[in-house]
């Protein structure tokens, strides 16, 4: 059976989805996107990626062709049309398709917004990938300012992905001034003592929807947090360290630049939050 998609407003089997050669999103990565988990046929923390959407939007200046309401009801068609069990939804909304190139925005009153949906399948619950840890790499940060925008400007990310392939790691954090920022697609932590830490939100990291989650539940089980910038050398020191992500839950990180990270395995806190996440979002989820 055809994956069925969703096109500005139609239900498409995914060889049949087409999008404008003007299309923004595909002219100048002028879109903004979100991924929502899925489990057991469910989603995961819908209304938290649903209002970061919106901050996104607001943020560029673009008016949404849906609404909320109508957004959720999207991703259960999706997930209903498509027999999802577990897995997520990607969701993409670019500035529209005007009738030519140009630097200037289009008049939103003139030309719509394009919105585009699509599933896909992945282990969350019981992932083995999620639970042996991963190896990252190092490098700088060199994208644009405004990273608390979840736009789709992902090149740079992607080549870094790519340089940690490279180099047999599995992901790379960013760094800039001298202190990591987040990796290529999550948000970062170190732990010391005990004590959680993660860089603070502002411009330059993402909002992520699952470190909110992460860090409130952390709070609940009495752990320790602290928000603020940390080093490299800081986190090769750390008893353990981890990244979040909407995908991803809590995924230890046990290798940073060849340093072996505490014992070299998944740590126990990481360990226990991804559990509590598991739980708790699942039990949540709508």
């Amino acid at each position: 059976m055809s994956q069925i998609v969703y096109v500005n407003g139609d239900y498409v089997a995914a060889e049949d989805a087409k999008v404008s050669v003007f299309d923004r999103g595909f002219l100048m990565a002028d879109a903004v996107y979100e991924v929502t988990s899925v489990i057991g046929g469910k989603l995961v923390d819908f209304d938290g990626h649903a209002t970061r959407l919106q901050r996104s939007m607001s943020e560029l200046e673009m008016v949404s062709p849906v609404t909320m309401e109508d957004l959720l009801e999207i991703h259960r068609q999706l997930v209903a049309r498509n027999d999802l069990d577990e897995g997520g939804i990607y969701l993409q909304i670019t500035r529209g398709a005007p009738d030519s190139r140009d630097f200037v925005w289009p008049d939103p009153d003139e030309v719509k917004c394009g919105i585009v949906l699509f599933t896909f399948e992945k282990a969350l619950v019981d992932s083995k990938v999620m639970d042996d840890g991963i190896k990252v790499i190092s490098m700088d940060d060199i994208r644009w300012g405004r990273r608390d925008i979840k736009t789709t400007q992902l090149l740079y990310p992607s080549f870094a992905k790519m340089q940690a392939k490279k180099a047999g790691a599995a992901d790379a954090w960013l760094v800039e001034d001298g202190f990591v920022t987040e990796g290529t697609a999550n948000n970062a932590y170190i732990v010391k003592d005990g004590t959680i830490i993660t860089r603070q939100l502002g411009n330059d990291i993402l909002h992520g929807i699952t470190r909110a989650a992460i860090l409130r539940f952390a709070k609940e089980a009495q752990m320790q947090v602290e928000e603020r910038p940390f080093t490299i050398e800081e986190a090769q020191a750390a008893d353990e360290a981890f990244v979040t992500s909407a995908t991803g839950f809590a995924q230890p990180v046990i290798d940073i630049d060849g340093a072996t990270i505490g014992t070299g395995k998944p740590g126990s806190i990481s360990k226990r939050l991804r559990e509590i996440y598991t739980e708790e979002m699942t039990k949540a989820a709508i």
